[in-house]
């Protein structure tokens, strides 16, 4: 890994990245891309919107660029030296980032009112952005509809990821890690090798399954869905075709991604099995494994008896279904979240269930359900492969990158 890591990085050495910083608090991330991309020879010249200069000053972002920081559009000096078209062609690859909805919103219209988004619309080189703004506007019907546009005009992106804002709010939003930009740069930079799983179609499951007692009340679990979307948007940013069969969350389908909205683990199964043939499937949904016998018509009330007594019939099991399947999967991939004993029980889930990999978490640990960090194993039958607490955008992005290398 370390060689071929090195194989990259020297084939990346000469590389020119135009870097757009827009106006937001996550512009302070701008300057630790710029750390890591010079740091892997890649060339920087930067342009630092009216904004973003709120955030960050002109002397910071061109002292780690070492280069020009580019600023106005209506400025003699530059135009004379490198007018906006030549800036807009100077590079290999443009990053805006943070992105913001301004700038999307620019870019999608065709707007070109200041030195960022004329050269974006000047522009014939491949861009990348990286969203940053309040949960509230990424998810605004105008900046969906802006996303699909670039999308559809070949942009590409990475994240949000979900998280603690500066506003004090929580969701999607949060603009990727320098870490993963810098990965997201260096696949982008590669060429058609950045999409390895284009014309591959995957099944995520994701979110809790409800399973109804009465009309009012239901079975249910904590999950939150955030990591199986994650691993949906992940899967998507490689070029697959993504089927994501959700049980209720309050999550926003990612860009670019089939959402199947379902309840009870029998729907979800329906739906696994609507959209097969498939290259590879990731259960991560957490499927109720016990429902009520019968489904009380009306709500149950209370009453001097005490209780009722619910009787529990077993839930039919998607990730050893989809496994045994004469349409199964080339790469089946199960989640289990475990309390105690996590990688003997994932182990044996492993064998019992017929799956490929099994990627076992210990929910035991304060804030994983439903909190935006998780600390996984990939227990396959070769081995285990532990890694370090991560965001879970972060380890969608790794076991993204882990299924693309298992399917050639």
């Amino acid at each position: 890994m370390g060689a071929s890591c090195s194989r990259r990085l020297n084939a990346l050495a000469e590389k020119r990245i135009l870097l757009i910083v827009g106006g937001g608090i996550a512009a302070y991330k701008a300057l630790e891309l710029t750390r890591l991309l010079r740091k892997a020879a890649i060339a920087v010249r930067p342009i630092l919107t009216q904004a973003g200069a709120e955030f960050v000053t002109a002397l910071s972002v061109s002292a780690l660029a070492e280069d020009k920081v580019y600023a106005e559009l209506f400025s003699l000096t530059d135009e004379a030296e490198m007018g906006h078209i030549e800036l807009s062609r100077s590079a290999d690859l443009i990053v805006v980032a943070p992105a913001t909805a301004d700038l999307m919103a620019k870019a999608a219209g065709g707007l070109a009112n200041d030195l960022a988004s004329t050269t974006l619309l000047a522009t014939d080189t491949p861009v990348l952005m990286a969203p940053a703004m309040n949960v509230r506007m990424w998810e605004h019907p105008a900046t969906q509809r802006n996303l699909a546009t670039l999308k559809a005009d070949g942009v590409m992106f990475v994240g949000p990821d979900e998280g603690a804002m500066a506003c004090g709010e929580f969701g999607p939003g949060r603009m990727a890690e320098p870490a993963a930009i810098f990965e997201a740069i260096q696949a982008a930079l590669a060429g058609p090798a950045s999409k390895p799983l284009a014309g591959k179609r995957a099944i995520v499951t994701a979110g809790p399954t409800v399973e109804p007692i009465d009309p009012v009340r239901v079975i249910a679990n904590r999950s939150s869905g955030k990591q199986g979307y994650a691993i949906a948007a992940a899967l998507e940013a490689l070029g697959a075709d993504v089927v994501l069969v959700s049980g209720p969350t309050a999550l926003t389908a990612p860009a670019g991604v089939r959402r199947v909205s379902v309840e009870t683990a029998h729907e979800m199964l329906m739906a696994c099995e609507a959209a097969l043939p498939a290259d590879v499937a990731v259960c991560v949904a957490a499927v109720a494994d016990w429902r009520p016998a019968s489904v009380g018509e009306t709500k149950l009330k209370k009453g001097a008896g005490g209780p009722p007594t619910l009787t529990l019939v077993e839930n039919p099991d998607i990730l050893a279904t989809l496994s045994k399947d004469q349409r199964r999967p080339r790469l089946v991939v199960g989640f289990a979240a475990e309390t105690h004993d996590v990688e003997v029980h994932a182990r044996a889930k492993l064998q019992t269930k017929g799956c490929d990999w099994i990627v076992a978490n210990d929910v035991s640990v304060a804030g994983t359900m439903g909190g935006d960090d998780n600390a996984v194993a990939i227990v396959t039958h070769a081995g285990i492969e532990r890694w370090e607490r991560m965001s879970k955008g972060e380890v969608a992005r790794r076991l993204a990158a882990r299924i693309a290398e298992e399917l050639p």
